[in-house]
């Protein structure tokens, strides 16, 4: 078993061999918390929640860090003006991407930092870099400190870019850079600006550039060197770029892999504000059922763009639909049958999963596999019917859209063992004993109370499902 991915930096689809054996460290470029996530969002997300879910499947044991940058000068410039403090906007957005990522099964990371709290972190490796001659105090006593790019030779290795194409850096306020690419690595604190949005350095008072907080959070929590550094293909440069030129430069060996996901179009175009086309992700999950969400967002590769279109919701859901009305026929037909083994996944499903995550061919040996559990279910083939349903529940379970996943019908990944799953299993129950009874009054009640309560009950022949509307 060799599983092989795509390395931006290599520009070539190479063999995985972790730094540890049997161990996988990722480190994903998580969200900025300045306002709602939107689609893009939760499709990063669930690229690099597949990719942890391949690895583990194949024996490796994986780390997975996905930071939160929670300061950052676009979450001041919206809270400025407002009776909400900066801090407070910021986790009031994180909770928006927490329950999103839980809407659609993304398993929690290993570890979520916060870039505020790894303050000290960024100050060490800025004090390497000034030490290596790196990096530089702006002469104008601002307080800031810029990474002097022209000082690096390797610039732009990640991108394949020569330092005199680049474009000027536009992360900062130019004020005391000594050239216009050199990048913030410490902004100093500005007259306006709220206090509590400045830490105090050995450079004065003010807060972290954006890319530096990426190179102290990933070193923090997986070592000056790791395996795979994962974003959307947006942040390869300049964030990915002068992370790994900082990181680098203070003399660390940082990532050995790079991953980049591919973005969402809408309609063939970019999302933008300007366009007015995002489609924020309360409003997508709002549009169809989360494991139909999950499956159009997974279905793609991740290095190619998805396009949502009218329809392409629609598609997903009959193509879901597929997968589980046969799983939900097997069940019935195997109920009492005793199966032999069968192996986990097909060989083709693992041979198109290793090969770079290649998601669309495995999702084509799935639907294959369904056709000839279907066609066995037709023929009463019991023996042929018991491999394609344990072939299927394989794969579904590894791409995280298993139907009977209690976390689709139980409104999370924790309600089905808490306190609400409990009173509505309760309530199905007494809605089933009612219609046994023959007493469609009461039974009806029920569903009425249910469904006020925002809660859709669904009879299929294994049972009945609920889920949180």
């Amino acid at each position: 078993m060799t599983v092989r991915l795509y390395d931006s930096r290599a520009a070539a689809v190479v063999d995985l061999v972790p730094l540890v054996d049997g161990q996988v460290s990722v480190y994903v470029c998580g969200p900025t918390v300045q306002s709602s996530p939107h689609i893009g969002h939760l499709r990063s997300a669930l690229v690099y929640d597949i990719w942890r879910r391949w690895l583990t499947y194949r024996g490796l044991r994986v780390t997975l860090v996905r930071n939160v940058t929670d300061i950052d000068d676009k979450v001041l410039d919206l809270a400025a003006g407002t009776d909400e403090a900066w801090f407070a906007r910021a986790y009031r957005v994180e909770l928006e991407f927490t329950a999103a990522y839980n809407a659609l099964g993304i398993l929690p990371p290993t570890y979520e930092p916060r870039a505020t709290a790894s303050v000290p972190q960024m100050h060490d490796i800025i004090t390497k870099l000034i030490d290596r001659g790196h990096a530089y105090v702006a002469a104008d006593d601002s307080g800031d400190v810029y990474f002097d790019t022209g000082s690096w030779p390797s610039y732009g290795a990640l991108t394949r870019q020569r330092r005199e194409d680049m474009v000027e850096a536009t992360d900062a306020d130019p004020r005391g850079k000594r050239d216009a690419r050199d990048f913030a690595l410490w902004k100093g604190a500005k007259p306006g600006e709220p206090s509590t949005a400045a830490w105090d350095s050995p450079w004065g008072p003010g807060r972290p550039g954006w890319h530096i907080e990426c190179s102290a959070m990933s070193r923090r929590y997986l070592g000056p060197a790791f395996d795979i550094h994962g974003g959307g293909l947006d942040l390869r440069f300049p964030h990915h770029e002068n992370e790994l030129a900082q990181s680098t430069a203070a003399g660390d060996p940082f990532a050995s892999y790079w991953l980049h996901n591919g973005l969402v179009t809408v309609e063939g175009q970019k999302m933008s504000k300007s366009l007015g086309n995002s489609i924020f992700a309360a409003d997508f999950l709002a549009a169809a059922r989360p494991a139909v969400v999950r499956y159009f967002l997974g279905a793609a590769h991740y290095r190619s763009s998805i396009d949502h279109h009218d329809g392409s919701l629609a598609e997903a859901e009959a193509a879901y639909d597929r997968i589980d009305g046969f799983l939900q026929r097997a069940e019935v037909r195997l109920e009492g049958v005793r199966l032999a083994d069968a192996p986990a996944v097909p060989d083709a499903f693992a041979a198109a999963m290793d090969d770079d995550l290649a998601v669309p061919q495995a999702l084509a040996v799935l639907h294959e596999t369904v056709r000839t559990g279907n066609a066995a279910l037709d023929a009463d083939d019991a023996e042929t019917l018991g491999v394609a349903y344990h072939q299927v529940a394989a794969m579904v379970e590894v791409l995280g859209i298993d139907p009977r996943a209690a976390h689709w019908s139980g409104g999370g990944q924790d309600a089905s063992a808490g306190p609400l799953a409990a009173l509505v299993e309760r309530l199905v129950q007494e809605r089933a004993d009612a219609r046994a009874a023959r007493d469609f009054t009461a039974a009806d009640r029920v569903r009425d109370d249910l469904a006020a309560a925002g809660i859709t009950i669904e009879d299929t022949p294994s049972g009945t499902r609920w889920s949180i509307a």
